[in-house]
């Protein structure tokens, strides 16, 4: 690649977002950050790696209340001294540091937590949505983890709504909007095919 250049991949649960974001990695000769990052926090904070686990893209609910309530805007939420942040939002905070410091310093694919609003401001960022037919992911994730269809439909509706609260809560666009990326895909055509598309996307922009 010609100049540094970072891919965010959004992505509903089971649609093969992952699986796509590391072909396009590959492709590209590029790393690819996902579960990276808990590690990366952890070294970063102290915090256990086994709580930012449990709490991976996950939203307070403490913060939510308090924003509800009309007692703080989310930006004094984050940064007023007289609140004693939950660990979510510490872990957010430290998140979103790594984020902007690794896309100042290399190409890459960066994998969900709310990387297309954090470098939103950026020109050398292509934000990308990956979705898919309920019945597909479903499909997906039943034969990738062995569980029924049932389960497989409650755990894809489940982290679906973790990672819609944890998107709405800190970004400032909603998740899976058409409007908060550049390119939605739908990987019924294949994770190739999808990597392929993106890989011809970072290429047109950077001409």
């Amino acid at each position: 690649m010609n100049k540094n250049f970072v891919i965010t991949i959004g992505r509903e649960f089971g649609s093969g977002g992952h699986e796509i974001a590391c072909k396009v990695a590959q492709k590209l000769g590029i790393k690819v950050y996902d579960k990276e990052f808990i590690g990366m926090i952890a070294k970063n904070s102290g915090m256990s790696e086994e709580i930012l686990r449990e709490i991976d893209e996950t939203a307070t609910n403490s913060f939510l209340y308090a924003l509800s309530s009309g007692a703080f805007s989310g930006a004094q939420m984050l940064t007023s001294r007289s609140v004693t942040l939950p660990i979510t939002d510490k872990a957010y905070i430290n998140c979103s540091n790594i984020i902007k410091d690794i896309a100042d310093k290399e190409s890459c694919v960066i994998v969900g937590r709310c990387a297309n609003s954090i470098l939103k401001d950026r020109d050398n960022v292509l934000s990308v949505f990956v979705y898919a037919d309920l019945k597909q992911r479903i499909k997906r994730i039943s034969e990738g983890k062995g569980i029924s269809y049932e389960e497989a439909e409650t755990l894809i509706k489940k982290t679906d709504k973790k990672r819609a609260n944890y998107h709405n809560y800190y970004a400032d666009t909603r998740w899976g909007a058409r409007t908060a990326y550049d390119l939605c895909i739908n990987s019924k055509i294949g994770t190739e095919t999808a990597s392929e598309m993106i890989v011809t996307a970072v290429s047109a922009l950077q001409k």
